[in-house]
């Protein structure tokens, strides 16, 4: 039977109803759930609010008649407080959203698609705490799975960002593929995907999120990720970072293209200034590193896209979480390097390719039990 999948936005409400088909992909640093429950009430969806908790109505068509129907709920965890992760789960009883194994010798055996290496690192603890069995899915699957699922079944999922200006894209199914997925979380993965369930992980970086929330922490003692990412609205990097007009006196190095207000050493400054840590501003670092950190990502990003001819870089993962200055970084750095050729896209469900890969990974047959 063919599949056609109808996806609209709403903002996140309780969930009522049934719950089932839970997915998780648990990360290095943070859990990401998606489930879906019978839960129809109409709702508005505000586009500008990013919340931890978001929801999509969600159907699933035979030829016929729908044969599963209900609302996909998002929300996420810091793998650090898993506990947390279990006991909302437990209190929505989502343990529900799992699937028996039939040639298990216990009908009681509930089984959880997941994904990521926490899939593997705390399984034990899932059986134990709430008796549930992780059913593995490939990561890399998952992520590509997930992009997909997105590109295709929602409307105005991917956008372009640059000088402050949004922009939808409307991508033609038939011209979708192939594409560059760069996945942010801890690190940094770069996937060339040639069509369902073609792909190749080409790069990578260990400088990611990671790197950010591990850097931030421990120059501006900033407890969580969002602080941290707060922070860097109010810092001016150019206090720390040297920039080329800080070498060529105030002015551009115009015959090789670079702006005197091109950052030539991230944190070079610092070599220069007879100061200590406490004497720079937390957010001048933070912005510092966010600014590091994306630069270098746009551009090891471009360099793949240019190595395999691809025009098309799709950027997804919790590290950019819908930030204006993230995304405007990044696409700076595409677009300089490559001369305006290629653009940056973003992702609205930027955060959860890896759980809703999961949650396709249920087969069609339990889809549609």
């Amino acid at each position: 039977m063919d599949l056609l999948v109808h996806v609209s936005n709403q903002q996140n409400p309780e969930p009522e109803g049934q719950i089932s088909h839970l997915a998780l992909d648990i990360g290095g640093s943070l859990i990401k759930l998606v489930y879906l429950s019978g839960n129809n009430d109409s709702g508005r969806y505000d586009d500008e609010q990013r919340s931890q908790n978001e929801s999509l109505d969600f159907s699933v068509t035979g030829t016929s008649q729908p044969v599963l129907k209900g609302r996909l709920h998002f929300t996420k965890f810091e793998t650090s407080k898993i506990n947390d992760c279990l006991e909302f789960i437990s209190s929505k009883k989502l343990c529900l959203g799992g699937f028996h194994d039939s040639t298990a010798h216990s009908s009681d055996n509930i089984f959880i698609k997941a994904t990521g290496g926490g899939a593997y690192k705390f399984a034990d603890l899932f059986k134990e705490k709430l008796g549930i069995s992780l059913e593995k899915e490939d990561e890399m699957d998952c992520l590509v799975t997930g992009a997909n699922f997105l590109l295709k079944a929602v409307h105005q999922e991917a956008f372009t960002y640059l000088d402050g200006q949004k922009e939808f894209v409307q991508i033609d199914h038939n011209d979708l593929y192939p594409y560059l997925l760069v996945n942010i979380g801890s690190g940094v993965s770069m996937i060339k995907v040639d069509g369902e369930g073609k792909f190749e992980r080409v790069s990578g970086t260990s400088l990611g999120g990671g790197s950010f929330w591990g850097l931030g922490r421990l120059l501006t003692k900033c407890k969580n990720f969002d602080e941290l990412l707060e922070l860097s609205h109010e810092g001016n990097n150019r206090v720390v970072d040297m920039l080329v007009g800080d070498i060529y006196g105030g002015t551009d190095y115009a015959k090789i293209g670079l702006s005197a207000t091109t950052i030539a050493s991230s944190f070079g400054k610092v070599i220069s200034d007879n100061k200590e840590l406490e004497d720079y501003k937390p957010e001048d670092i933070s912005r510092s590193l966010l600014r590091m950190i994306s630069n270098n990502i746009g551009q090891i990003s471009y360099l793949n896209a240019l190595r395999f001819g691809l025009k098309r870089i799709l950027f997804a993962g919790f590290f950019i979480r819908g930030h204006a200055y993230t995304m405007d970084t990044i696409s700076v750095a595409v677009h300089f390097w490559s001369k305006g050729e290629a653009k940056a896209m973003f992702l609205r469900h930027e955060g959860f390719l890896g759980a809703l890969g999961a949650f396709m990974g249920y087969d069609k047959q339990s889809l549609m039990a």
